[in-house]
């Protein structure tokens, strides 16, 4: 999603910028080695954590269970818990109901789950223009949703984080944990996307 910024950084992202420029200047840093270690926090390690917590829970109905009913104790069974993940809430994508999470005042993210928040996710634009056009904000990301599907918006708060629990994909039916882990996304835990299709 791109937008134009409308208001400037805050003084910790200029101050950043500065301390990071001035490190390449001098050869300290390599940006490629920076931008490296961000997308790594920011797509495949966080993710990755919670693309487990999915995994599970479309093979184990046990365990989808608990997790539904008391998320945080559920993903902490396996070892993901922490600043930013104390309570979870995890909400399920259905056949009628489509969920997506924001957090309109700040930035509010489940690091422990889903790594690093995406730049988009803690825009001014995104994070007011969802709660009130939520389908056309999945437009611009490219998601349909079906005209007849409730759109539920959750906005995590400084004591509450919101992972949204996908649809398993049709035709995975007798996939392994491991097999259905690298088809989910990030942007499907949040709501702004779709799990790979098998």
């Amino acid at each position: 999603m791109s937008h134009s910024h409308t208001e400037p950084p805050a003084d910790i992202e200029l101050r950043v910028k500065a301390l990071e420029s001035l490190l390449t200047e001098k050869g300290l840093i390599d940006p490629a080695a920076l931008d490296e270690l961000v997308d790594t926090y920011e797509n495949r390690v966080g993710p990755r954590n919670g693309a487990l917590v999915v995994a599970k829970a479309w093979t184990d109905p046990d365990y989808k269970k608990r997790l539904l009913e008391d998320s945080t104790a559920a993903i902490a069974e396996l070892g993901f818990s922490g600043v930013q993940g104390e309570d979870m809430v995890v909400v399920e994508n259905t056949a009628d109901v489509h969920n997506m999470t924001v957090c309109t005042l700040c930035s509010c993210y489940p690091w422990p789950t889903l790594g690093l928040p995406p730049v988009w996710y803690k825009s001014a634009p995104y994070r007011s223009r969802v709660v009130i056009d939520p389908r056309g904000v999945l437009a611009e990301f490219g998601v349909r949703v079906s005209e007849d599907k409730e759109i539920r918006v959750w906005d995590s708060s400084a004591e509450i984080r919101y992972l949204v629990l996908p649809e398993r994909p049709a035709g995975t039916e007798g996939w392994s944990e491991e097999q259905l882990v690298e088809l989910v996304t990030r942007d499907s835990m949040i709501g702004t996307g779709f799990p790979k299709q098998a």
